[in-house]
């Protein structure tokens, strides 16, 4: 995002795919009054970010928010789709999580919990949000906007993951932890 620099492989377009689906899917309004919103668009000015959820489920609450345009109070739930199956690291979990604050600044409303599906696996992993999460991302989200503001790429952390990566080519994780330029003259100078 900072360098403004964007690919695609097999895996985004497949993502691409995946997410024409859930955008255009049916909606299932008849299941206990359950409304869904696809590809809402969101924003947390506090947290200084904002994005697009996959999908924002409304489950009737007699003490949830108020949406004039159904004449009903409802529960707000979070579902996030992702192409594979769970990751091993929380990035599904922030992500979910970051969709949930910026709903919850823009409706003043708290969601407590929220769910990523998974096409892989075909099924719903649910996310509580608990104290401990928000406080990981909080500190997640500062470091992110130090970066940006800063325009700073910090170094590429080599992981297995980067073999299926988009911007492997741009990255070129192989070359992290190699002494720079600089550092390699300056050895050379010692010899």
């Amino acid at each position: 995002h900072i360098e403004q620099i964007w690919d695609e492989n097999f895996f985004t377009i497949d993502g691409q795919i995946k997410h024409r689906i859930v955008d255009t899917g049916i909606d299932y309004q008849a299941q206990k009054n359950k409304r869904t919103i696809r590809g809402m668009p969101i924003v947390s000015h506090t947290l200084k970010m904002r994005g697009k959820c996959d999908v924002v489920e409304l489950h009737p609450n007699p003490n949830g928010f108020y949406f004039s345009k159904y004449n009903d109070k409802y529960s707000v739930y979070p579902v996030e789709y992702k192409r594979g199956r769970p990751k091993k690291d929380e990035s599904d979990i922030m992500q979910l999580l970051a969709q949930a604050i910026c709903l919850e600044e823009m409706l003043g409303v708290r969601i407590d919990s929220g769910a990523c599906f998974y096409f892989e696996t075909r099924r719903r992993e649910r996310v509580e949000f608990t104290a401990e999460l928000r406080s990981r991302l909080f500190a997640i989200i500062d470091e992110m906007n130090g970066y940006y503001y800063r325009r700073y790429t910090p170094k590429v952390k080599r992981a297995k993951k980067c073999n299926m990566c988009s911007l492997k080519d741009y990255c070129l994780p192989e070359l992290s932890g190699r002494p720079s330029v600089t550092e390699y003259i300056e050895m050379r100078l010692q010899e």
